[in-house]
């Protein structure tokens, strides 16, 4: 079974595994960042030990909103197609790294969108 750090550990290690992805903490947040643009911010586990991730969605976006641990993203960040995600233990992490990706793509300059077609190719 897993639990709600390695959820938490899995998706850190995917983001900053993308193509010159590096960590930040403006505001006090964990956030991934590629160049100078966030694509997605991430919390670890709470009190109640469910870890957090806030991604730009477009293609998912539909899907991702009709779940009932995803809600629109405060702050005005709605409006550009962030979600929040306080997410259960048992979400597939294929579907967590996929919408972390997506959100990647939708930030990174295209030189580094490229580079992720290589690594599927490979």
């Amino acid at each position: 079974m897993t639990t709600s750090g390695d959820l938490g550990e899995q998706m850190r290690a995917f983001a900053f595994g993308l193509p010159e992805a590096w960590e930040d903490h403006p505001w006090g947040d964990t956030v991934a960042k590629v160049g100078r643009k966030v694509f997605a911010f991430l919390g670890m586990p709470g009190e109640n030990g469910q870890v957090h991730v806030t991604v730009k969605l477009r293609d998912s976006h539909e899907e991702a909103s009709s779940m009932t641990w995803v809600t629109p993203a405060r702050h005005g960040l709605d409006r550009g197609g962030w979600v929040s995600c306080t997410v259960p233990a048992d979400v597939p992490i294929d579907l967590l790294t996929g919408w972390i990706e997506e959100s990647y793509r939708l930030v990174a300059p295209k030189r580094l969108i490229a580079l992720l077609a290589g690594r599927e190719m490979a």
